[in-house]
């Protein structure tokens, strides 16, 4: 199921764009605002839409319905506003729907995670670049679609490797977990102002584009699996600080530039867990809250017109905030039995 979930992000996030960047563009005069209004639906909702996520507990037909709803967006001959909110709606409950079934399934480890969220960069990049390859994304969307169900099915009475372990609660105070969810998702909108405000002037064309795709996936891959090897902490401490040196003093090369968005991007399924550890019976609210916050962070950050050492200095800033509320959040939320093991607390 992590297989097919991780390719499914992929299609789906790659059928938006087609449709974006296809259909939508090509009919509607307002594009831009379309285009805002999409990101606005596939991200921001998905707080509401992990609340009732949690409450239904059908992961699997959401997941399915929801690329079938992304399906008919692209192929049905609807208003471009239509369109817009159908693939909109389909990549907010993908999303939340896949994220809690995979952080369900994880046996309390982040490794599988950071392997779903990681293929949705991918799939972005080539239906922005590639928006003819539509009819493709569409096909094998539809075919991700048909197998969820029955999948999940075969699925559901194995436990490998303790996948259905129950997680434990956090042992400290309910306020200090509430104010580390806080934490955590304003590190994610900080972060995405940090990011949104640095420009890379070696970006042009499609193979720079793809490399620096190909970095960010590798980090989101490489984060979870670089967590339950060394914990959150180090590795927050292990990426952030040379995130925010790479990006912020080196954007205009390209191989630095590389480095740092994979280290950054080495902390996102880091945050992602941290939510859920903190929230175990709450999934898909986890997911949710995470994605509600990028989308503001990244239209502020596009909307701060600061250059040269200012901005340099608020996208260190912004890092260091990220990594303050990782350090302090791994503290608080993990069980005290966790943390020698993994953390080496003192």
């Amino acid at each position: 199921m992590l297989l097919l979930h991780a390719i499914a992000h992929l299609l789906v996030d790659a059928l938006c764009a087609a449709t974006l960047f296809g259909p939508v563009k090509s009919a509607a005069q307002d594009a831009g605002l379309l285009i805002l209004l999409y990101n606005t639906l596939a991200f921001s909702t998905q707080c509401l839409v992990g609340l009732a996520a949690d409450r239904m507990k059908k992961h699997a037909p959401s997941a399915s319905l929801s690329m079938l709803a992304v399906v008919l967006g692209f192929a049905l001959p609807l208003p471009p506003l239509l369109r817009v909110m159908l693939v909109g709606l389909g990549n907010s409950v993908f999303h939340v729907a896949g994220g809690a079934y995979t952080l369900e399934k994880s046996g309390g480890r982040a490794g599988r995670l950071g392997v779903f969220v990681a293929p949705g960069a991918i799939g972005l990049t080539l239906g922005t670049l590639w928006p003819s390859l539509g009819v493709l994304f569409a096909v094998l969307l539809t075919l991700c679609a048909v197998l969820e169900i029955p999948l999940s099915r075969m699925r559901s009475g194995a436990d490998p490797a303790g996948e259905n372990a129950a997680i434990p609660e956090p042992r400290t105070g309910h306020g200090r977990v509430f104010v580390s969810v806080l934490l955590l998702i304003a590190a994610v909108a900080t972060r995405a102002v940090g990011g949104a405000v640095v420009s890379f002037p070696w970006k042009t064309g499609a193979v720079a584009v793809l490399i620096l795709t190909a970095a960010v996936w590798a980090g989101k891959t490489a984060g979870g699996f670089l967590c339950d090897r060394i914990g959150p902490a180090r590795s927050a401490l292990a990426s952030v600080p040379a995130a925010a040196l790479c990006i912020a003093f080196c954007s205009m090369w390209m191989l630095p530039s590389l480095a740092g968005q994979f280290a950054l991007n080495l902390t996102m399924p880091v945050t992602l867990w941290l939510l859920y550890r903190a929230m175990p019976e709450d999934p898909g609210l986890a997911f949710g809250l995470a994605a509600s916050a990028l989308w503001p962070g990244t239209i502020v950050g596009r909307l701060i017109t600061l250059t040269g050492p200012a901005a340099k200095a608020l996208t260190v800033l912004t890092f260091l905030f990220g990594l303050i509320a990782i350090l302090y959040s791994a503290r608080v939320i993990l069980p005290r039995d966790e943390r020698p093991a993994k953390e080496g607390f003192r």
